[in-house]
């Protein structure tokens, strides 16, 4: 060990990663259950948390997904495989570099413009909870939507709107969960991947949350804005089809 190297010390990981557990398992393993997979949505969150807020310098995960949250004997989540993590000064809003990480899971900004911060993490996060709760990967639950038309997360919204849970959560629940709480964990997923950096939470709001503090004004105020955008461009639509018709 050198003065510049980090070295990161995990207890034995017994039970793999989320995406082993929840894809990769042999049929005579159960599947994870609805209070396991809700652990894991915090504990993953604290974690992230605490690289974001209590480590100096700050380190940026730069590839949250499932694969890269493992579990230990208890089903304890810990964040795992800082490969393309960077180091970043708390003042420092952002860090250009090269992009990496999986498909599905960067956010926008981070892919048109290489800077990372701790809101593309957030934006993983967000992503990985859409992994924890219908057991798929990013890349399918795209290619489902695809075949309704719409895109991803739109697909996601439309069917929380209409109540149509069975149709995202993982079918190894046989219907073993408490429709408040896949509601919740829904709410906070959309949350942390909105298109603007800006909008989305910090990982420190994110834990409080999912403990109950705050989701519910967070939601009621993304659920406003929505009903902005969406009356926004249906007018803006609109005019640009009658300038169009009109030439």
């Amino acid at each position: 060990m050198t003065p510049t190297e980090w070295c990161f010390v995990y207890p034995l990981m017994a039970n793999g990663n989320v995406s082993s557990c929840l894809r990769e398992r042999p049929e005579s393993r159960p599947p994870l259950d609805w209070p396991i997979r809700k652990r894991i949505a915090l504990g993953s969150a604290r974690g992230l948390a605490y690289l974001h807020d209590h480590c100096d310098p700050k380190i940026i995960h730069r590839n949250v997904k499932a694969a890269n949250i493992w579990l230990d004997e208890e089903f304890k989540a810990f964040v795992g495989d800082f490969g393309l993590a960077k180091l970043m000064d708390h003042k420092d809003t952002h860090v250009t570099t090269a992009v990496r990480g999986t498909i599905g899971h960067i956010a926008p900004e981070y892919l048109s413009t290489g800077k990372a911060s701790e809101k593309t993490d957030v934006f993983g996060y967000g992503v990985m909870l859409l992994e924890l709760i219908t057991g798929q990967r990013a890349f399918d639950l795209a290619r489902l939507a695809n075949d309704d038309d719409v895109m991803l997360l739109d697909w996601v919204k439309g069917l929380l709107k209409e109540k149509k849970l069975e149709t995202l959560v993982d079918a190894d629940l046989q219907g073993n969960y408490i429709d408040e709480e896949v509601e919740q964990l829904i709410q906070v997923a959309l949350l942390c991947t909105q298109v603007s950096p800006m909008e989305r939470p910090k990982m420190s709001a994110v834990v409080r949350m999912l403990e109950g503090d705050g989701l519910a004004e967070r939601w009621k105020e993304w659920q406003k804005d929505e009903m902005f955008r969406q009356e926004f461009n249906k007018t803006h639509n609109h005019n640009t089809d009658w300038i169009i018709a009109d030439s």
